[in-house]
């Protein structure tokens, strides 16, 4: 049985909003979406609200497809609509929120991560009034973003589940594949500093880095076990990425990491945590084990490693809920 979507989309706009980099936009344009009903407690609180935060490059209509929606927010299900108050709220520079496609191009402000949580936070508290959230969960970028709820707000959330992240500065390979991609753009000769009437060839470059974090070894070999296959695939994902990016926007969105680093105050977290991450995931690859051994401090955190190797999506195995939603549904029995 299909779920049923009827999103509710508006606008928060933050006036003289100042960044962490000095610079400052005089109107901030918050874009997102609502699912289902608020529901109040007996001192007029809503109680019901969860904040689903998407990753890099993305927006929050990437967890209205299937392989999310109807895995979740159906009768029954983990996020029953009948029972939650879904935010998914498009971040600073994604989605149709503030970005430098709109107009400023490389004189947008600089943003990082800390900039995007303190202005999902004005969202949830100055726009939409809560005080309270119960469940805080986030993909890539938006599991990141989670961790930071974590120990920024720590009396605000009943629980957090953050997916495909791991709490600590972005360095390695993962650093080192981040700069390949801004790399490829600012190098780009018809980058033009950022001015440009015409996508740079390097945005395409970007993308063919892009392509190869994001997705699993197993499952394109599966799906293109030969040459032919393996050629057609690969023009055929990139023909999908053609029109949906933009140079400067992507430029941001992958330096905005870079103050990103929960480490230093894992044990501020104090909520049910559960992480998850997958086996195949080349961003965030298990045999570093960072993630299980900084799990140790975080007072109520759990991370769990899938390695159920024949369903997993690689670093996108975070979009594919029915490999992980019983630990959701875990997550909130054990913090109700």
């Amino acid at each position: 049985m299909m779920v049923e979507l009827d999103p509710q989309t508006d606008f928060f706009v933050i006036e003289n909003f100042k960044f962490q980099s000095g610079e400052s936009l005089p109107e901030l344009r918050l874009h997102y979406r609502t699912l289902g009903t608020p529901q109040t407690d007996g001192y007029s609180r809503i109680n019901n609200a969860v904040l689903i935060l998407h990753g890099t490059s993305g927006s929050g209509e990437g967890f209205l497809a299937p392989h999310f929606a109807q895995e979740l927010f159906g009768p029954g299900q983990p996020l029953d609509l009948e029972n939650c108050f879904v935010i998914l709220p498009d971040n600073i520079g994604h989605g149709e929120s503030s970005r430098p496609s709109d107009g400023l191009k490389a004189s947008f402000p600089k943003y990082g991560y800390h900039d995007m949580v303190r202005a999902q936070h004005q969202l949830i508290t100055e726009h939409l009034g809560l005080s309270q959230l119960r469940l805080v969960m986030g993909t890539s970028m938006g599991g990141m973003h989670t961790w930071m709820w974590g120990y920024l707000y720590p009396d605000m959330v009943q629980a957090l589940m953050p997916m495909a992240s791991v709490p600590t500065e972005i360095a390695g390979r993962n650093r080192m594949l981040r700069r390949m991609l801004m790399e490829a753009i600012l190098q780009s000769p018809d980058y033009n500093g950022g001015d440009y009437d015409e996508q740079p060839y390097g945005l395409t470059a970007a993308m063919h880095i892009l392509l190869l974090m994001v997705n699993s070894p197993f499952q394109l070999q599966k799906l293109a076990p030969d040459q032919k296959k393996a050629d057609g695939m690969f023009d055929m994902l990139m023909k999908g990425f053609i029109g949906r990016f933009d140079a400067n926007d992507l430029l941001y969105q992958f330096a905005s990491s870079a103050d990103y680093n929960p480490e230093p105050h894992l044990e501020k977290i104090i909520a049910p945590l559960v992480a998850i991450n997958a086996a195949d995931d080349l961003v965030n690859p298990p045999e570093l084990g960072l993630f299980e051994e900084l799990i140790k401090r975080v007072p109520n955190g759990t991370a769990i490693v899938q390695d159920d190797w024949p369903n997993l999506q690689g670093h996108r195995s975070h979009s594919f809920a029915k490999l992980w939603k019983h630990h959701l549904m875990e997550l909130l029995e054990q913090s109700a």
